[in-house]
């Protein structure tokens, strides 16, 4: 027993249920995989339990997995019992019946511990049962005794990390580990998969080579070919516990279990097992269950089933010796062709703009699939089988599978849009779009640079985003194909707007929405009708803006898109904050929230999040504002979205200004200049170059700010962006006022005061009207400054606006005209 390690919390739990069973029967089954240590735990409880039971400990091998030998019969059994107990051979009675009565009555007055090892099943044990009080039968088997009355189960898992390496480290004479060994043995009982026979048996093999260096050793067994060849020491193999197990299933069970090891992810459901090994849905579901009940596979979740390392390399062995390559060929197809068929489903429901589709894959016999009848089911299905589909990706990329390949990725490209990573999306769709082109199919080709394309602008990677659009856009004209022509022009739309190009940007647009009205394309019109109005919204035309969104709204509702709506909110929303009508500004960004969150779209979610904080940040609830900009940020950084993440960046960092934290917004606006500049977004440069300019200017580094505010007028006015202008005018004019004078000053403030009223931006005009008022009065212009101060409380009253109470303050301090 020195070798026996860990298991404290089984062994608790044991020692304690025999204590507490006094008057009773106390049976205890502990199942679990082969190799795992049932008999070994069964034989440590009855060794630290010998006391209790002084009239015996009886251990009976019933033989379900030993190699030549029948499993035991339970008469036959229970003649050899009652020889034990000194019963004459020739009163034994032949009948089962009546020879475990007779052993229930030997022991109706004594305290024993019976083990009934390696048992079949609850039918063979049943007649080995005492009836007498006071005795304790622990139970070993490879399956579950589902059947067995009276039992309490206990499951046998594989050993937990820390005990899995002190019972190598025993069985292999180490003792105390250097860093680098015990970094060693974690990496070779890994590789065990934590089970006990395979970690004795591996630690068996060094035990007498003391000079052998265990980091060696591990490198050695980890690059090994034949991983369970090398874990056999004697009549002690890991492959022949596991060969016992499956020689007892039938042989349609056997067949399904050898097709498993052909799936190339982490776990299973019925519909993939069903698709691999090609027969209906309602036997492998019985068939699947049975190998459960064996512990032959692992239960993680409801219907998901998962291989034990070693019993999936024991299986990838079984399918290689027993099927032909052809029939391992024709069920990875299959395999294959059931998952991209699936998948393409879930896209139907996921796709914002359904571009001319690829052919669906081809249904087979196993044609029997999940339902995913809407957009929730579509997604649940994608994140559940994600790690699934991408080993299918990779296991088509190494056999050279280019159809699979090609179909399942643009299969997955809304879920991976949405759900990231997207440097690996990247990689996928770049992968796709190479193997269309071998195989000279434009329209995949197409189909494949068009979704790179679109992962490229995400992570603001534009020039790269706008060759591949073009590139596509050649694709799609050589094809004839009007619809995908008309998606490639909105999408350079987007880019071209997010670089600052804003003429270029709504002339591609104009373009898209001419094709889509010809076509009569609805949601291509609202995306495009969306997406321009972004476009007015920058260039400071918000009453056009703001009438593109509320069309586009209209038509989403039409047509029953959920994300378009929460877009188009979102957008409405940005137009309402910047013509100061907050509350509605909220109220829109609230409503895409919440719809974005209903679709499980992380970034809508961080989009709305940010613009949500704006309207709170500029009616004073900073604390509120800053929660959200940090949600927002959290999200930005787990997509990679660095665009998203310079615009939370940026607005968090003013909200810490406006708090008075100068160095923790200064950082913020850093980061995100640094980022702008990365993604040559001009505009963004130029917010945070005013943001940091307003700061220097607060903490009275009055030439640092001056250059900056100068660069970001400048940028304001190359791409276009008149509410920018009129901020950084306004910037401006409070620098000037605090290093050059109030007659300088006020030349900013009224051109900022003209530009704001052009477009109609509230705040800007009450920013410009109270810093005339200032320079009035610094001025002695008494007149102009109580009128234009007056003016500018009003509308921060009617704004709702902190910027309110200063102004009424300082205008208090001014004589009455």
């Amino acid at each position: 027993m020195v070798a026996f390690t860990g298991r404290d919390e089984e062994l608790r739990h044991l020692t304690t249920a025999a204590a507490q069973s006094t008057g009773i029967v106390a049976i205890h089954a502990i199942d679990g995989m082969p190799g795992v240590g049932k008999t070994a735990l069964a034989v440590r409880v009855a060794h630290l339990l010998a006391a209790n039971y002084p009239d015996g400990q009886l251990f009976v091998d019933l033989y379900a997995h030993t190699p030549n030998v029948p499993a035991a019969d339970p008469g036959e059994t229970l003649g050899r019992l009652l020889a034990r107990t000194g019963m004459d051979p020739r009163q034994i009675p032949d009948d089962l019946g009546e020879r475990a009565a007779r052993w229930r009555s030997r022991l109706a007055d004594k305290k024993v511990l019976l083990i009934l090892d390696d048992a079949t099943g609850h039918a063979q044990v049943e007649p080995l049962l005492p009836g007498a009080p006071n005795c304790l039968v622990l139970i070993t088997s490879r399956s579950r005794m589902i059947g067995l009355d009276g039992a309490e189960s206990l499951n046998l898992a594989t050993l937990p990390r820390e005990q899995a390496i002190t019972l190598f480290t025993r069985l292999a004479g180490r003792g105390t580990l250097t860093w680098a060994d015990a970094e060693a043995v974690a990496g070779l009982v890994h590789l065990c998969g934590h089970l006990p026979l395979a970690i004795t048996v591996l630690a068996g093999r060094i035990a007498h080579k003391r000079a052998w260096p265990l980091h060696a050793f591990a490198t050695e067994f980890a690059v090994a070919t034949d991983r369970l060849g090398e874990l056999e020491a004697g009549d002690r193999a890991v492959r022949a516990a596991f060969d016992m197990s499956y020689q007892h299933l039938p042989a349609d069970r056997q067949r399904l279990y050898r097709h498993l090891g052909l799936h190339p992810g982490p776990d299973i459901d019925v519909y993939a097992a069903a698709a691999l090994a090609d027969i209906p849905l309602a036997q492998t579901r019985r068939e699947l269950e049975a190998l459960y009940v064996d512990h032959l596979l692992d239960e993680p979740g409801p219907g998901r089933y998962r291989l034990h390392d070693l019993l999936r390399a024991y299986t990838r062995d079984l399918a290689t010796v027993c099927e032909t390559a052809e029939q391992r060929e024709r069920a990875t197809d299959r395999l294959l062709a059931y998952y991209t068929r699936t998948a393409q489903t879930a896209n139907s429901h996921l796709t914002r703009t359904p571009y001319p589709a690829l052919p669906p894959a081809a249904p087979d016999s196993a044609s029997a699939g999940p339902d995913l009848a809407d957009r929730d089911t579509a997604l649940a299905w994608m994140r559940t089988e994600h790690d699934n589909l991408l080993a299918c990706l990779e296991h088509a990329t190494a056999q050279s599978l280019p159809l699979p390949l090609i179909e399942l990725t643009a299969a997955m490209a809304a879920y991976l849009r949405q759900e990231g990573p997207w440097q690996q999306a990247a990689t996928l769709h770049r992968t796709a779009a190479n193997a269309a082109h071998m195989q000279r199919d434009p329209a995949a080709e197409a189909t494949a640079l068009r979704h790179l394309a679109d992962i490229r602008y995400l992570t603001g990677e534009y020039a790269q985003a706008v060759s591949l659009f073009e590139r596509t856009l050649e694709l799609h004209e050589q094809l004839g194909d009007h619809l995908g022509q008309a998606h490639i022009l909105n999408n350079l739309g987007w880019v071209r707007r997010m670089t600052g190009e804003y003429t270029q940007a709504a002339d591609l647009l104009k373009r898209a929405l001419t094709l889509y009205d010809q076509l009569g394309h609805q949601l291509g019109q609202a995306h495009t009708l969306t997406d321009l109005g972004r476009v007015w919204r920058v260039i400071g035309k918000y009453t056009q803006a703001a009438d593109l969104f509320e069309r586009a709204l209209t038509l989403y509702e039409q047509l029953g898109d959920h994300l378009g709506q929460a877009h188009a909110l979102n957008g409405l929303g940005w137009v309402r904050r910047v013509t100061g009508e907050y509350s509605q500004a909220a109220g829109l960004h609230e409503r895409a929230l919440a719809l974005f969150e209903q679709l499980g779209d992380r970034l809508g979610q961080a989009h709305a999040l940010t613009d949500l904080g704006r309207p709170l940040r500029v009616t004073g609830d900073y604390a509120q504002a800053a929660d959200l900009f940090e949600r927002a940020l959290a999200l930005y950084e787990q997509l990679g979205n660095r665009s998203g993440l310079a615009h939370a960046l940026n607005a968090l960092g003013r909200t810490r200004r406006l708090t008075g934290k100068y160095t923790q917004a200064a950082e913020l606006h850093e980061r995100a200049l640094a980022l702008y500049e990365q993604l040559g977004n001009r505009l963004g440069q130029a917010n945070a170059m005013q943001q940091l300019g307003c700061l220097l200017t607060r903490t009275g580094k009055h030439p640092a700010a001056a250059g900056l505010l100068k660069r970001a007028l400048a940028l304001f006015r190359q791409v276009g962006d008149p509410q920018g202008e009129a901020e950084a005018l306004n910037h401006t004019g409070a620098l000037l006022a605090a290093c050059a004078g109030p007659e300088q000053a006020a030349r900013m403030y009224w051109q900022a005061l003209d530009l704001a009223r052009q477009i109609e931006s509230p705040l800007d005009e009450a920013h410009a009207l109270e810093g005339v008022a200032r320079c009035a009065a610094a001025t002695a212009d008494r007149k102009v400054a109580v009128t234009e101060l007056r003016r500018a409380v009003e509308i921060y009253r009617r704004l709702g606006v902190p910027e309110e109470t200063t102004a009424a303050e300082y205008l208090a301090t001014l004589p009455t005209m």
